[in-house]
């Protein structure tokens, strides 16, 4: 049985957690993903569950609560026509297939890898969040063939190794091929189910060493996922209500640089601990 003391501190630093992660989800629209990897990283650490594969188990745990949050969205935009199903369904595959690869490759890396490439990918995420134009474009249409074989992959591949939807990668992407931000938003959240789905099955399986928190199945940590997603769904609300009452964008350059320092912090870590 676990130690009900321990439990109880874990269930209030989950409970800050959801209740950040779910304000900024609908104040700034990052995903939950970019926000709860390291959240859950020092909390885990800090409450003495650091072994060779935490990062493993905060990457599957943000992608397990990615499944619940990425079908509401979905949902959600679909009633407004926002998803741009011929893009999801083209997309799909090349998805699918990059997350369980990335799923596969997660599998095999240790928790000090796992750091430098969260760090290394947060950090361009960040700094393409704070520096990046609406006005920048590679191209009229979204790519399709050799293009679309090539990079629908990449973003089911990288979204797992930073245990992220389809947000980060899948909205600027979408951006650059001139596709509206909205429908690119919408879009991106199927883009989410499609990534977190596969990886989270296979993540299940995952055999974990050192110490886990209690109720953990696999790499996912059941507690964290109920908290979290219990959390997100009273907070995001109030974080969609504070961006329709002011300019949410100076605040998106702040959590911009933010996100740059909690990157850069994780490279330190991972290479002089």
């Amino acid at each position: 049985m676990p130690d009900t003391f321990l439990l109880i501190q874990m269930l209030g630093v989950l409970v800050v957690i959801g209740a950040v992660a779910g304000v900024l989800a609908g104040l700034l629209g990052v995903g939950g993903g970019i926000v709860l990897v390291p959240a859950f990283f020092y909390a885990f650490q800090t409450l003495g569950y650091e072994g060779p594969d935490l990062m493993q188990m905060c990457l599957a745990t943000s992608l397990a609560t990615i499944i619940v949050t990425s079908v509401r969205s979905v949902m959600s935009h679909n009633k407004k026509g926002a998803v741009d199903w011929d893009i999801l369904r083209s997309w799909a595959p090349g998805i699918v297939i990059g997350a369980v690869i990335g799923m596969l490759v997660v599998a095999q890396l240790r928790s000090t890898t796992l750091q430098a490439i969260f760090g290394v990918l947060a950090l361009i995420v960040g700094l393409y969040m704070g520096l990046g134009r609406a006005t920048w474009r590679l191209g009229p249409a979204m790519p399709t063939g050799l293009g679309r074989a090539a990079l629908s992959p990449g973003v089911g591949f990288l979204s797992v190794l930073m245990g992220i939807g389809g947000g980060s990668f899948g909205v600027p992407l979408m951006s650059l091929f001139a596709v509206p931000i909205h429908r690119a938003v919408a879009t991106a959240a199927g883009f989410g189910v499609l990534i977190a789905v596969p990886s989270v099955i296979g993540f299940l399986m995952v055999s974990i060493d050192g110490p886990v928190p209690p109720l953990t199945v696999g790499a996912v940590n059941l507690v964290a996922f109920a908290v979290i997603i219990a959390m997100t769904l009273i907070t995001t609300p109030w974080g969609v209500r504070l961006a329709h009452a002011m300019d949410p964008g100076p605040l998106k350059r702040v959590f911009a640089v933010f996100l740059v320092l909690v990157a850069l912090n994780m490279l330190r870590r991972a290479f002089w601990g």
